[in-house]
């Protein structure tokens, strides 16, 4: 079964990172290095062309969204533009029970949730090398205007002060180091003796037999 890990046990990996740090493409490496199951979204926005129901988000209207919410079913969630974000619950938990390895990327606010909820989950914050840097990025993309820029940028000052609340922090500099950082914390996550109860047990059974 795909990431299914020798304890028996999942691991819970939330990422978060101002706009511009680079997540879904240190995700999507860190997928082609490694067994991961990246958590969809969920949202009330339409959907855009070119995007693809149950790929980039779950399209849902904003009552189910509501009935979702108030079945507990939405680990975290948040309103943007009119419109609800949040991580079903559900496939989290199925993934978690079957020992694999769950990534959530998701905002700051999203994350304090989350670990609320997942006391042995683990959180990585990714980081630019400097401010400027991420300002030079969000221009880069051609795709804000000066105005957002500016917010964003504001937005980006707000968050890096949560940076310490997390278990790690990863600077995205040089793309493959940042994507092999976050693999070796993963790694080592995995293998730490909380988390491997369930070998032990069948270790010490199996020289006992």
């Amino acid at each position: 079964m795909l990431g299914n890990n020798q304890n028996g046990q999942g691991l819970l990996v939330v990422l978060s990172a101002p706009s511009g740090c680079g997540k879904d493409t240190v995700l999507a490496l860190l997928e082609k290095c490694m067994p991961i199951r990246r958590s969809i979204s969920m949202t009330t926005r339409p959907i855009r062309p070119g995007e693809q129901d149950g790929v980039d988000y779950y399209f849902v209207d904003e009552p189910y969204f509501q009935r979702m919410l108030q079945e507990d079913k939405i680990l975290e969630y948040t309103r943007y533009a009119g419109n609800y974000y949040g991580t079903p619950r559900t496939a989290v938990d199925e993934w978690l029970h079957t020992g694999e390895t769950v990534v959530l990327k998701i905002e700051v606010e999203g994350g304090a949730n989350v670990r609320r909820l997942y006391p042995d989950s683990v959180s990585i914050f990714l980081v630019p090398p400097g401010m400027a840097v991420l300002e030079d990025r969000l221009r880069r993309r051609s795709s804000e205007s000066e105005e957002e820029i500016q917010s964003r940028m504001t937005i980006a000052r707000s968050e890096m002060k949560h940076a310490p609340q997390y278990d790690y922090i990863v600077v995205n500099d040089r793309l493959e180091d940042a994507v092999e950082n976050i693999r070796g914390i993963i790694q080592a996550e995995k293998h730490k003796t909380c988390r491997s109860a369930n070998l032990l047990s069948e270790v010490i059974n199996n020289a006992e037999s």
